[in-house]
């Protein structure tokens, strides 16, 4: 069983960056494919981006698209989620989650095992 832990998050104004990562401990996180999602309040957690096992390919929502990087280093059982030219509906709790399963399109019910989250707050 995985267990994961999201750092980085902050409060930083529109146009600024933020790097989050994830640190997985209790398994082997290159068995893994992992993903970001994140939740504004009051809304449905969504998919933000996702990275294979190899991190070898990655996808992305539309809406982050061009501005977020996913990674992953699997020597050191984190993934990142670099994140450019923040806009104020970036601001949400962002969560990585790892899992098994890569379908076509990316849902949270492809992921197994979940982080606490850490808050993102993108001002205007």
């Amino acid at each position: 069983q995985v267990q994961l832990a999201e750092s980085g998050g902050g409060l930083v104004q529109a146009g600024g960056s933020l790097t989050l990562s994830c640190a997985a401990s209790g398994g082997t996180f290159s068995n893994y494919h992992m993903g970001w999602f994140r939740q504004a309040p009051g809304k449905e957690r969504e998919f933000v981006a996702r990275i294979i096992l190899s991190g070898a390919r990655s996808s992305y929502a539309d809406s982050v698209k061009g501005r977020f990087t996913i990674s992953r280093d699997n020597a050191k059982s984190t993934l990142y989620l670099r994140m450019d030219n923040l806009k104020p509906e970036d601001t949400a709790v962002y969560y990585c989650g790892a899992g098994s399963r890569w379908s076509r399109t990316p849902t949270k019910d492809e992921y197994d095992y979940w982080g606490q989250g850490t808050q993102v707050t993108v001002s205007s």
